[in-house]
């Protein structure tokens, strides 16, 4: 990674080069791990992160005991220089992750939301948890809101699936389905899995989870009971739809859109969210820089798409041009490809954000291997309509980013901004505003 500095950066960059071989030290006590945190990372993404980055440093003897029960996993392995390695992976709950690292149980918090103003307070003494240091974004996810197989919709609104999880529509008829009482069923309060829901769905249209909802500690749980009654409902990540279906979700004048890779890895998917491991910027522990410099390289991000997530290794596609777009975004469509990332900004402010920092060494690095590093990419800043000026703003934004590409060596073709048009949020609440304030990257 490009983005430490300090002690950090000497760590880490060990760690790429060697060190994620794991030269550690030479000491009697066993190298030790602690994670905690989010089930849906917990699960199945973070051993088999731990275990891809035990075997690229080298180490031996790796044994993982996997406990779904307890949602508690143990690893254990001898690194190349022959110490004893112990690693533990307890995911009971995004918040928990955040109060291992308070209560210095653990050293990473695996979260699948972002940390909260009054866990950043929490952790002051531990260095800036805001900073693209401590704020790792592993890999990308969708919310699925899923039913039976057999049920006979295919979308939904936001606002329609708001109402259906608080209550206020009980009966499948109410939405044009086959009669039947709905059962909703979602992830219990630990969940971050279930603080998304919280505030993409019930929060913006001001409404409560029905009180006698049935809830999970675990998605795949979860997903079980849904795809096996024909009344029910439930929201779980990507990766656990498993036999259920997933309903294609509409958010304010945004097109429907199925749950795919590709709409979450750009995050115009309404119910996309980011995954994150958290760290203290202070952290020496070898092991957790070590998987830190893992997960962001190819390799992890590999992984996270063989585990069903949205790795944010980089891409280039073509869209189809669509009588709907601008006439310069369509002639865009018809000429180059879209890469498989929007950068997007800081909450109410002009900067780049964490990820959007981490994409930018992505894209280096694919635009060098591609020969495309100068005057090959265009740039498409988007806003929202409550902005005065939103097609200047939308350039703005644009030329943001260019000047950040440019530090890094990359020079672009041209910028174009499409103010409010083609929102892929709705443009009520301040999360669709910012969600719509992004900008999309193209090459020739």
């Amino acid at each position: 990674m490009k983005t430490t500095s300090g002690l950090r950066a000497r760590l880490v960059k060990l760690s790429l080069a060697g060190l994620v071989c794991l030269s550690f030290p030479s000491i009697a006590a066993p190298l030790q791990l602690q994670i905690n945190g989010s089930n849906t990372i917990g699960a199945q993404l973070a051993p088999l992160l731990v275990e891809g980055m035990l075997k690229e440093s080298g180490a031996t003897d790796i044994d993982i005991q996997l406990d779904a029960e307890p949602q508690e996993h143990r690893i254990t392995a001898v690194s190349a220089q022959g110490e004893s390695i112990e690693i533990s992976l307890n995911a009971h709950g995004s918040t928990t992750g955040f109060t291992g690292l308070i209560d210095r149980t653990g050293q990473i918090a695996a979260s699948s939301r972002p940390i909260k103003d009054s866990e950043v307070t929490a952790l002051k003494n531990a260095g800036n948890m805001l900073s693209k240091e401590a704020e790792q974004v592993i890999g990308l996810d969708g919310l699925a809101v899923i039913m039976h197989p057999e049920n006979p919709l295919d979308s939904l609104n936001v606002e329609q699936i708001a109402r259906i999880f608080s209550g206020q529509v009980s009966d499948w008829a109410q939405l044009g389905g086959r009669q039947g009482k709905i059962k909703v069923h979602a992830r219990d309060g630990n969940s971050g899995t279930w603080e998304t829901f919280r505030d993409l769905v019930l929060k913006p249209n001001q409404v409560d989870l029905l009180a006698d909802a049935h809830r999970y500690e675990s998605n795949a749980d979860l997903s079980r009971a849904v795809s096996s009654d024909r009344n029910a409902v439930g929201f779980v990540g990507l990766a656990y739809i498993q036999e259920a279906k997933a309903l294609s979700i509409t958010a304010g004048d945004s097109r429907p859109m199925y749950p795919s890779k590709a709409l979450v890895a750009t995050e115009d998917y309404p119910l996309a969210r980011r995954l994150y491991m958290y760290i203290s910027p202070e952290e020496t522990n070898p092991l957790a820089l070590g998987l830190i410099a893992f997960t962001q390289s190819k390799a992890g991000q590999d992984i996270v798409d063989q585990v069903g997530f949205v790795g944010q290794n980089i891409t280039a596609a073509r869209i189809a041009p669509q009588p709907y777009m601008p006439d310069d975004y369509r002639k865009l469509a018809e000429e180059a490809h879209r890469l498989s990332v929007n950068i997007r900004f800081s909450e109410g402010s002009a900067r780049l954000d964490n990820k959007a920092w981490q994409d930018i060494d992505r894209l280096l690095e694919y635009l060098q291997t591609e020969n495309k590093t100068e005057y090959k990419v265009v740039l498409v800043g988007f806003g929202d309509p409550r902005s005065r000026g939103a097609e200047l703003l939308s350039r703005l934004r644009a030329r943001t980013v260019s000047a950040a590409l440019a530090g890094r060596g990359i020079f672009v073709k041209d910028v174009m901004g499409i103010g409010d048009d083609l929102p892929v949020a709705a443009n009520t609440h301040d999360d669709g505003r910012n969600k719509n304030r992004r900008v999309e990257l193209w090459v020739y």
